[in-house]
């Protein structure tokens, strides 16, 4: 019997999450053979393009339509993703099926440069005011400028370690924001002296964790995503293996809120979803006028879809 073919992009944090779903698998069905299938995508293509290029090139889907063309194609029998990067609205015959393990430390960090006054252990209250920081998220800008409106902020791109290279390299550049999920899948890890520490970490770096009533996070941040063909029971059978339900559920809302604001990962929209016994709460930002607008509601577990539709409601009605 053939392996089963896992698709997934090539860079480090994409490979990293895809050969830990790759041991989960190995773990769970140790009967089945599984190989990884390695993709580059429009998105990766466009981490080294120029500013023109990029925007000329830009879709919605940037780092899943290659490997989504792959599962259709039938090259490919399921895509890992970071669920961030997966868009609500999918091809189709392809279904989003399943969250591999628990959800990773859904918070948004600032990581500077320890230098020119800047010391570990800052508060964002401390920094001084013309901070510079880097980020190619709107909605990271606009939660931070609501919350530090004397700073400010340029564009970056690039995967995680390129951004901190860039950031020990580039003098007018003081700050980015990425994701502690991503950080923590690449082996670095943030010390209880504030430093964040790692192979390739070549410089002093001080690390302000933002907690989510200062930054919600992006929708889907921090967790695994499997998609599959609908229809190939086999397959779903073994991801519904890796599966891990709570966080699953809690995506589930955050993704219908977003597919009820007709968002996508560019527009600057956040969601966070929690569960507390056999209710599920969920937060969201969305930043589509002047003003940054924020909702909030409770509902049973079963009823995450629901519930993202009320939030955005709540939103779209403000």
């Amino acid at each position: 019997m053939p392996p089963i073919l896992i698709a997934t992009r090539g860079s480090a944090l994409a490979l990293a999450q895809a050969n830990a779903v790759l041991a989960h698998c190995r773990k769970t069905c140790p009967q089945l053979a599984f190989e990884l299938k390695i993709i580059k995508t429009t998105g990766d293509k466009l981490q080294t393009a120029t500013p023109e290029a990029a925007a000329a090139m830009a879709t919605r889907a940037l780092f899943t339509k290659e490997l989504e063309a792959a599962l259709l194609e039938k090259q490919a029998d399921f895509a890992v993703h970071s669920l961030k990067d997966l868009p609500t609205e999918l091809p189709p015959g392809l279904k989003f099926t399943a969250v591999a393990g628990e959800r990773e430390d859904v918070r948004d960090v600032l990581i500077y440069r320890i230098d020119n006054g800047l010391v570990p252990k800052m508060a964002l209250a401390d920094f001084p005011a013309g901070l510079t920081v880097a980020t190619g998220s709107a909605r990271r800008e606009t939660q931070l400028l609501a919350a530090r409106p004397d700073f400010k902020t340029m564009p970056i791109r690039g995967n995680v370690p390129t951004r901190l290279q860039k950031l020990l390299d580039q003098p007018k550049m003081d700050a980015t924001i990425l994701a502690a999920a991503g950080l923590s899948r690449l082996g670095m890890r943030i010390t209880s002296t504030g430093h964040l520490r790692g192979d390739g970490i070549a410089g002093d770096l001080g690390v302000l964790v933002f907690e989510p009533e200062v930054m919600l996070p992006c929708v889907g941040q921090g967790a695994i995503g499997l998609e599959i063909r609908e229809n190939d029971e086999r397959t779903a059978e073994i991801c519904r293996k890796l599966d891990h339900l709570e966080t699953f559920q809690c995506v589930v809302a955050e993704r219908s809120f977003l597919a009820a604001m007709g968002g996508g990962c560019q527009t600057p929209i956040g969601a966070y979803a929690s569960l507390s016994g056999n209710q599920i709460h969920l937060r969201a930002v969305a930043h589509l006028t002047q003003n940054v607008q924020r909702g909030e509601a409770t509902a049973p577990r079963a009823e995450g879809v629901a519930l993202g539709q009320k939030v955005a409601a709540q939103l779209l009605g403000q």
